[in-house]
Parts: structure tokens; C-alpha cells; sequence
């Protein structure tokens, strides 16, 4: 993840930064007047830009979804869970990048403009493993504070950020890809290679990264709901759910 850093060296990732927080908060503070659940989340189409920002920004992508979900608390939703939908968001704009072209057989090693089906089949995996990451940071953090079941929040969270990701994102993924590679404001094409990441094994990255992701959810909705054995206290769910957290972690490094 050296990327994540290095990359605030060169004007053009700290402007599209900029650009991904402004036009996600734009988005995102118009529907807060249209919540799932008051104060903590509501109907977001905006979801769609971390995602597809991601693939074409990299790291600026991710960056720029968490302060732009911040900036967008702050007209109506701003509270402690803010902190968690700060990191949440983050790596809903991580794991895109992150992921893409490193999941073997399930990758199609094409560019990035969502014209075959392959790569579409490779845009919905990363999408919907964004969304579960970030529904799951978010939903153990607000559960750890006693303010929303993680049973009730994490779902919601999934399915909000996939539904809007997956609708809108092939589109706009094809309507901007050819303009960003003209422009030349490609991640990978502005960082030098020695700024990325390199792993030797990335598919062992992605792969903890499913692990722990997809384990989280169904270990914390599981215990939370009671569908496993009796519905948990919260210090229960928390604790059921930390070592997922940190396979999902440290396959964010690996990858």
C-alpha cells in the first residue's frame, strides 16, 4: 500500500483527490434528507464514485471517498460513527484498485473500460467486495459504540453501496476511461513504478481480502442476528468479527 502515501508527492493525485471528495459530497448531501437509518445512512447513488474513481485515480480515489464522506456528515450525519465511515469509505475507494487484474481466472487482463464481459464480471467482483469492506468497517465500529446493530447496519450498507456501484458504474466506468487515458490522469500512469506496490503473490492479497471480508459480514450478522446460537451483546459481535478484520487488513498489504 506504499502507494497510498507516495502518491500525495505529485500535484495531479492531490487535485484528483480533491476532485473525487467534491464531486461525492455534491452527490452525497442532497439525499440526506432521504435516510435508511436517521443519522446514520441514507438512499446514496453517489456510491458509484469511489468505485469507479478507484480504477481510474487509484489511491486519489480512495482518498478522496473518505473525505468526501466526511465533508457529506457534516449536513446531517456527523457523529461518532463518522470515524468509521472516515476509514469505511477509504477502502470502499482501495479495494477496486487494489483487487483489479490480481484475482486469477476471475480477472480478464483488459483495460479498464467495461466493454466485455469479462470485464464486467471483474468490475461487479470488485464492487461487491468494496461494498462489504466498507459495510463491515463501518458496522463495527457503530456497533462497538452501542448506536446501530451491526445485524441491521451491515447489510443495508452492502447492499446500498453495490446496488448504486453496480447500476451506474459499467456506464460511467465506459464513459470515462478512454477520457482519463487521453488526459493522462491515470493512476499508474502519473505514479512512478517505484511509488506502487509490488507484491510477489498479489493473489494471496486478494484472496485474504475475500476471506476476510465476506467472512466479517457473515460472522457479525450471524452472531448479531442470533442466527448463530443466540443474539450476541455488542462486545461479542465486535470480537467475533476483529480477525476478519485483520485478514481483510493484511491482505490489503499483500495485494
Amino acid at each position: 500500500m506504499r502507494e497510498v502515501l507516495t502518491m500525495w508527492r505529485h500535484t495531479k493525485m492531490v487535485v484528483l483527490v480533491a476532485l473525487t471528495a467534491a464531486v461525492y459530497a455534491a452527490i452525497l448531501i442532497p439525499l440526506k434528507g432521504v435516510p435508511l437509518i436517521p443519522g446514520f445512512t441514507e438512499v446514496r447513488p453517489a456510491n458509484v464514485v469511489p468505485v469507479v474513481f478507484s480504477l481510474l485515480f487509484g489511491p486519489a480515489g480512495a482518498w478522496g471517498a473518505a473525505f468526501g464522506n466526511l465533508i457529506g456528515d457534516f449536513f446531517g450525519t456527523l457523529g461518532l460513527g463518522s470515524i468509521f465511515g472516515f476509514v469505511g469509505n477509504f477502502f470502499y475507494g482501495l479495494v477496486p484498485y487494489k483487487l483489479w487484474g490480481k484475482m486469477g481466472p476471475l480477472s480478464s487482463g483488459q483495460a479498464l473500460d467495461a466493454r466485455s464481459t469479462r470485464q464486467l464480471l471483474e468490475y461487479l467482483l470488485v464492487a461487491f467486495l468494496a461494498s462489504v469492506s466498507c459495510a463491515v468497517i463501518i458496522a463495527w465500529g457503530v456497533d462497538l459504540f452501542g448506536l446501530v446493530p451491526f445485524g441491521v447496519l451491515a447489510p443495508i450498507i452492502t447492499l446500498n453501496n453495490f446496488i448504486a456501484a453496480a447500476i451506474l458504474g459499467p456506464f460511467l466506468l465506459w464513459l470515462m476511461y478512454p477520457r482519463a487515458k487521453r488526459w493522462d490522469i491515470l493512476w499508474t500512469e502519473i505514479l512512478e513504478p517505484g511509488e506502487i506496490s509490488r507484491a510477489p503473490r498479489p493473489w494471496v492479497g486478494a484472496a485474504l481480502m475475500w476471506i476476510g471480508g465476506i467472512g466479517g459480514l457473515v460472522a457479525g450478522v450471524a452472531i448479531s442476528t442470533g442466527l448463530y446460537g443466540t443474539a450476541a451483546a455488542s462486545l461479542g459481535v465486535v470480537a467475533s468479527v476483529i480477525p476478519f478484520l485483520l485478514l481483510f487488513f493484511l491482505g490489503c498489504f499483500l495485494a
